[in-house]
Order: C-alpha cells, then structure tokens, then sequence
C-alpha cells in the first residue's frame, strides 16, 4: 500500500482518549487523493504512485498538466505528491486512496508542511540569540548579534552566517507524531500536538521513517 497520504490542516482542538486524559490534537483532512501515475520497476526502476489532491480550475494549469492528470479521468489537482510503494503494489490509475487505507489509531506518523511566515526578524527571534549585555557601557546595542568575522583574514563574511532575515515559510517536517483517531466517513485523521502551517495549509503525512527501515531489514533478512 502507499506509504503516505496529502491532506489539508483544518485546525487544532482537544479530545478526550479512552481513559479520560485529555490530549491536543490537530485535525487534518486527509484526502481522499487519486492516483494520477503508477511508476514500476520495469520502467521507471523504481515503485512509486503520484497522487493527486484538491480540485483546481482547469484554465489555471497548464495543457501539459491536463493531459498529465487525462489518464485518471478527474482533476486537475491543487497539489501533486510522490509516494514510494511496495513493487507488488495494486493501485491503478484512477483508484482514490482514503485515509482508513493508509493509518489507523496508534501508527506513529512524519508530517511535512510549509511553516507560517513571520516576516522580517533580528537574531534574537530568528536564531534565539541572548543579544548583549545591558551594562558596562553597551547603548542602542541590545539585540544586535555582535560580530559577523574578522577584519582582514578572511575579509569577508561566510555563507550561512546566522543574521537578520525573513523568518518562517519554509518547509518543515515533524516527526514522531501519534495517530489518536481516524474517522473514515469523513476522512479526518486526529494528530497528537501541532503541524507545520496555518489552517488550510497543505500538509504531508508519511509513516516514521524508522518503521521504514525496520520493514526494509526485516525484508533483508
């Protein structure tokens, strides 16, 4: 079966578990999603399927894309996203894949999504610096980063030095999140704790990477 599932974050809420705790959950819907290609070893070298999710007007993609999505006779999609599966692996062009048949109450998850942008920021919020001293002299100094390299040996600043920038809107991927509840009639699936992104953004969900590699040395063995 595919390894992972497209959905969209509907927000955050609390439930209550079986033995009375209560726990933080962010809500997702979760497809339904439909195969728009089905890669095989013989041809591509790899298993894999491309999954489609969310409608979108046809005028706003291109020609290429619509003949892309012709074969599974819906679409076009919002958002396109590849799923590695097993070579044996059943799923046709066309077929929906559903919440219910990807996770269940209690599988550990990695989900992946665009985080919200916070505009420009210093270093204290950007980089969690502690900013300088407040005494023996320092004024209009507080929450600079202090020096960024030496003056004539390298003369120059290196790459990815930590300074002021644009915070937020990058893709981020959190990992080792609880399955608490998945509703099939709705195909919501309930998260424990938070999801990268604002409500209504797109978001990821795979199973753990670990449970990958334990599956692969136990098909090794």
């Amino acid at each position: 079966m595919v390894s992972g599932i497209i959905g969209k974050k509907i927000g955050m809420t609390q439930i209550f578990t079986d033995g009375g705790g209560l726990v933080p959950v962010t809500v997702v819907q979760a497809g339904p999603c439909t195969v728009v290609q089905a890669k095989t070893p013989a041809r591509d070298r790899y298993a894999a399927v491309q999954l489609g999710f969310g409608a979108q007007k046809a005028q706003r993609v291109s020609k290429a894309m619509r003949g892309h999505v012709a074969r599974s006779t819906k679409g076009p999609f919002r958002v396109l996203r590849e799923f590695p599966v097993g070579s044996d692996s059943a799923l046709e062009v066309g077929r929906d894949v559903r919440v219910a048949d990807v996770f269940q109450a209690g599988d550990v998850v990695d989900v992946t999504g665009v985080s919200k942008g916070k505009g420009t920021a210093g270093v204290m919020k950007r980089h969690h610096f502690s900013g300088t001293p407040a005494t023996h002299g320092t004024h209009e100094y507080f929450r600079h980063g202090g020096s960024i390299g030496n003056r004539s040996f390298p003369g120059r600043v290196f790459k990815g030095k930590r300074m002021a920038g644009r915070t937020g809107n990058e893709r981020v991927t959190i990992a080792n999140l609880e399955v608490i509840e998945v509703r099939a009639d709705q195909d919501l699936i309930f998260l424990r704790g938070a999801v990268p992104g604002a409500r209504g953004g797109t978001v990821v969900i795979r199973k753990h990477a670990d449970g990958k590699r334990e599956a692969r040395a136990a098909g090794a063995e």
